[in-house]
């Protein structure tokens, strides 16, 4: 399947809306697009498991993917949830070895399929791209340097409430881009723990959950004081 990649004005391309991607020129966009394949997934299914060989960037078109790991014991912990314009798998173009995340698809997604080593090829020809990965990979550490910071210094609360805080729009609204549980997992705690303490926050008034992805932060001050 090709990638789809030829220069349409009503809908972007995976190549244009990726970061890493929007200060080339169209030319250089096509260069990558040459080397770009599209794939489409259902939900449920996995773009790569930790074990396989990497080499590629995926970039997402359409959709929506969850990056996890499995400890030994079992217990799932989700790294990040990605959307359209975001890449993973980029690590196998530096580490030599096989992935060590799994990518579950979420919805119906789009994938464009970058072959690595011709990617790399362009990275000398284009130092741009390189240093856009550089930021994206810095800004990834940053954040998993903070979520390390919160699960071993906070408690259960904290990190409910600095998760909510950060989530909320200025009008207070939190949407989830996952699903309770995977959140429970990323901030290090159980679903029911979570879901109890979500609902203990409404009987005191401050947030009102709508639905399964639906937040209202009623009262911030409260909840700030209560960190």
């Amino acid at each position: 399947m090709s990638c789809g990649c030829e220069h349409d004005k009503k809908e972007k391309t995976c190549i244009e809306i990726v970061p890493i991607f929007n200060t080339l020129t169209y030319n250089e966009m096509m260069e990558v697009a040459r080397i770009t394949v599209a794939r489409s997934y259902k939900k449920g299914e996995m773009v790569y498991m930790a074990g396989d060989r990497g080499e590629k960037l995926f970039v997402i078109h359409k959709g929506k993917v969850k990056i996890s790991r499995i400890s030994p014991t079992g217990k799932e912990q989700v790294i990040r949830i990605l959307g359209p314009g975001d890449f993973m798998g980029e690590l196998s173009l530096f580490v030599h070895g096989p992935l060590n995340d799994n990518a579950e698809v979420l919805e119906d997604t789009t994938v464009c399929v970058i072959d690595g080593e011709k990617l790399k090829n362009l990275m000398v020809k284009y130092p741009t791209i390189a240093f856009k990965v550089l930021e994206e990979l810095s800004s990834r550490l940053e954040r998993a340097e903070n979520l390390i910071e919160h699960l071993g210094v906070h408690n259960v609360e904290t990190r409910i409430i600095e998760i909510l805080l950060d989530l909320a729009n200025d009008e207070g609204e939190v949407v989830l881009k996952m699903s309770k549980k995977d959140l429970a997992s990323h901030i290090g705690m159980s679903q029911e723990t979570l879901s109890r303490k979500l609902s203990y926050f409404q009987d005191m008034g401050w947030i009102k959950l709508i639905g399964h992805r639906k937040i209202i932060i009623l009262d911030e001050e409260s909840l700030k004081k209560s960190i």
